[in-house]
């Protein structure tokens, strides 16, 4: 058969193998003038053929790459494969080419229902990973260290053909005219060719066994296409293949390596993409570095280098960085010169970014990584038609997105809400809902917000693959409701640990999803009886606490849920003291956890419409219990003084006496460190409460200065361990508190008791008072103040 492949081809023969770098823009102004000059009778495509009936979508308005086939299994849609096309791919332009002149277009790589049945046989350990870069290998013998430059001298800054419009194509009127443009736009597919064909044949396969198959395949549906259209059909692919698809194989050779795949049932849409995920560092395998940079190669129909300079400017502009129009003329003297040093036609990449760190961010890198991750990588989100096949469930998500006005964008960014708006609690239930199916859409952000209030914060990015995580969870239901709704169901029923049930109702009541709690509820009810194990008793009951307070924010029922609760509590109250004695460093760390979040889970049950009667007063017993028991390891006997303390619960001289006792020179240094550790642990917050409470800091300073001199080498390594964890500040202001001698209510050597710089001997009650009508104010609240203003 005849092929660009050789020196020969002339316009009117054929077919025309196109070897192509996917998402090369020169790549693709290449092919499109190929097209344009040849003008073949079809055009053939690297891809699945079950795509072949979504094709004509890409001629829809509301198609906007870049894009992606995505086919997945219909049995398993977590096995699935993606294709993606830019703006500035080759087989991007080819299919619009096609689709603008009614030329028939179709795919002709191995169908998915094969390579997605061959991806599953092979165990991901056994995959084959290529031994040979085509790219790296043709840049090294032209004496290049860089494939990237090498790509982009020799055919990014290689100007396009003379035909690249169909319009020329149509005004020649001689064929000795057509066939001399469609010579030259052959021209650097015959080059190519030539220098796979050498590569092939010095390193055949390439590591890449599967390829015969693939190639296999393309050759018979090119035989097919031959006999259907004639020899004038033009195949767009994988710069990789052209020699084997010029190869002179026979048709029963083809077949036989066909013979006896596996199959798979596949279903195919398209989907939308991103530059990043184009990008090599994405995992892509076909991935380009600088996908944003290719687009704008792409797109600039003059001056490149000016207009790329001009958008670095005003990204950086946009960021508060004093860019001005001089900058931008400098930028492009800098790259010109760049280029002109080192040997380059054109001022590629390299030469652009060297300039701008020089120019625009004055030689810092920090700037410069806003230019890298914004206009060379892009942020560019491609959208697809509402008339592509997708699975319902995936249709209702993009219902509640439109009505909820919630765009996925590739872009990270925060979202805050007011649960007590509709639109900002239907968000919240969206998310939740879509957190239960595994969808990761957002993620909760810890600290912006309370999600035991009326506010909830949340950290959103859309990625390409989350349309397959729909698809996997469309097994559950045709709507985000019903299928969340089905799954928490059955996560009820098969989980074995109780924390996982008081983690899936709190979900529940998240996501507003009351169909499901009462199976949740069951399990929760049925596996708290059986479970004796406190600590798992103490993991559950946070998350119960938690769903309380949900359900007061979010008017839900959680009558049972507090019975529930209640139980929880009392069996973790009994349970806890005799748990804490008897352990190791790790053991003792973890249980200290739990004590503190228990604390927190009944403070949450105190704040209660309806607390259980005494239970306050049996956790206060509890964390007596292990303030004052020997037995009970040093971190936890600290912790549970702190916490009384905090409550106030416990009184100052009480606090000092069991300080005193944990630091006695009988304690073990490790044991009296555990104990300093729970009692002003960094990680606790312990160094601000230093700071600003005089009886935590007076009880520290009354210690250290009694500590015998022996004995403080053995201390104080202890010591640094629990003070390092402090902030900075923290550190200097304690360390200048004491060089004063102003630490507050702390005896010093001269046995007078001092106030700290600037605070007077006693509280001012008339001031103090003063500021409640504001703080009414900002609380929702409408008080009359208590005192006095002045």
């Amino acid at each position: 058969m005849t092929s660009a492949v050789g020196s020969g081809a002339l316009a009117g023969a054929g077919p025309w193998v196109l070897g192509v770098r996917h998402h090369g823009p020169g790549s693709a102004r290449a092919v499109l003038a190929a097209l344009a000059a040849a003008r073949p009778s079809a055009v053939l495509i690297e891809g699945p053929p079950e795509g072949d009936a979504l094709l004509p979508l890409a001629d829809d308005p509301q198609m906007r790459p870049p894009v992606a086939l995505l086919a997945h299994a219909v049995d398993d849609p977590g096995r699935a494969s993606f294709w993606p096309m830019a703006a500035f791919s080759p087989e991007w332009v080819a299919i619009r080419w096609a689709l603008d002149h009614d030329v028939p277009v179709r795919f002709v790589d191995l169908p998915a229902a094969h390579s997605l049945a061959l991806k599953a046989a092979t165990p991901e350990a056994e995959e084959v990973t290529p031994v040979v870069d085509p790219i790296r290998v043709l840049a090294e013998t032209a004496g290049y260290d860089d494939p990237e430059r090498w790509w982009e001298d020799v055919v990014e800054h290689r100007s396009p053909g003379p035909s690249t419009d169909s319009s020329t194509s149509t005004s020649t009127s001689s064929g000795a005219s057509k066939g001399s443009d469609a010579d030259v736009a052959l021209a650097p597919f015959v080059a190519l060719a030539e220098a796979m064909t050498a590569l092939r044949e010095a390193y055949g396969d390439g590591g890449q066994p599967r390829d015969a198959v693939r190639e296999a395949y393309m050759r018979i549906q090119l035989r097919v296409a031959r006999k259907e259209f004639g020899d004038a059909v033009a195949v767009v692919c994988g710069a990789w293949h052209v020699p084997a698809l010029a190869a002179r194989t026979t048709l029963a050779a083809d077949r036989a390596l066909l013979k006896g795949l596996p199959k798979v049932k596949t279903e195919l849409t398209w989907v939308p993409w991103t530059h990043r995920r184009l990008a090599r560092h994405s995992g892509y395998g076909a991935g380009i570095d600088a996908p944003g940079w290719y687009g704008h190669l792409f797109d600039a129909a003059d001056r490149p280098v000016e207009r790329w300079m001009t958008k670095a400017a005003r990204l950086l502009r946009a960021e508060d960085r004093p860019v001005s129009t001089a900058h931008v003329i400098e930028a492009v003297r800098l790259a010109e010169t760049l280029a002109a040093l080192r040997g380059r036609l054109l001022a590629g990449l390299g030469e652009t970014t060297d300039a701008v760190r020089a120019v625009m961010c004055e030689g810092s890198d920090i700037p410069l990584a806003l230019v890298q991750d914004r206009l060379i990588v892009g942020e560019t989100l491609g959208e697809v038609p509402d008339t592509a096949p997708a699975v319902p469930l995936q249709r209702d998500l993009t219902r509640s997105q439109r009505t909820l006005r919630l765009k996925p964008e590739p872009q990270e960014r925060e979202l805050d809400l007011d649960l007590r708006k509709e639109t900002d609690a239907a968000r919240s239930r969206l998310l939740h809902r879509l957190r239960l199916l595994d969808v990761g859409w957002g993620d909760p952000v810890v600290g912006r917000g309370s999600t035991g209030t009326f506010r909830e914060s949340w950290r959103l990015r859309w990625e390409p693959e989350l349309h397959i995580r729909v698809a996997e969870a469309g097994v559950w239901g045709t709507t985000v409701r019903t299928a969340a709704t089905a799954k928490a169901e059955w996560q009820a029923v098969e989980a074995t640990a109780l924390a996982d049930v008081t983690a899936l109702a709190e979900h529940c009541l998240l996501a507003k999803l009351p169909d499901a709690l009462p199976v949740v509820m069951k399990s929760l009810a049925d596996r708290a009886a059986l479970d004796a194990d406190v600590g798992h008793l103490a993991d559950a009951l946070p998350a119960l606490a938690r769903s309380l307070r949900y359900g007061d924010v979010r008017a839900t029922d959680t009558a049972a849920l507090a019975e529930v609760a209640a139980g929880l509590a009392d069996r973790v109250c009994v349970g806890l003291p005799p748990a804490c004695t008897g352990l190791d460093a790790d053991g003792a760390e973890a249980l200290r956890r739990r004590v503190e979040a228990v604390h927190g889970a009944i403070g949450l049950l105190l704040a209660g419409a309806a607390p259980a009667p005494g239970l306050r007063e049996r956790w206060d017993a509890v964390l007596h219990k292990l303030a004052g028991r020997d037995t009970v390891a040093g971190v936890i006997r600290g912790r549970s003084a702190r916490l009384l303390l905090d409550e106030g619960r416990l009184a100052e001289d009480e606090a000092a006496r069991l300080m005193g006792l944990a630091l006695s020179p009988g304690t073990p240094p490790a044991d009296a460190a555990a104990w300093i550790e729970g009692f002003v642990g960094g990680a606790s917050g312990g160094g601000m409460l230093l700071v600003h409470d005089e009886r935590l800091l007076g009880l520290m300073d009354t210690w250290l200065t009694r500590v015998p001199a022996d004995m403080f080498t053995d201390v104080l390594p202890l010591l640094r361990r629990t003070f390092s964890a402090y902030e900075p500040g923290v550190r200097r202001t304690l360390g200048e508190l004491v060089r004063r001698g102003t630490v507050p209510g702390s005896a010093h050597r001269d046995g007078v008791d001092r106030a700290p710089a600037g605070f007077g001997p006693g509280i001012d009650r008339a001031r103090a008072d003063a500021v409640e009508p504001v703080l009414s104010l900002l609380l929702g609240r409408h008080t009359e103040p208590t005192g006095a203003a002045g």
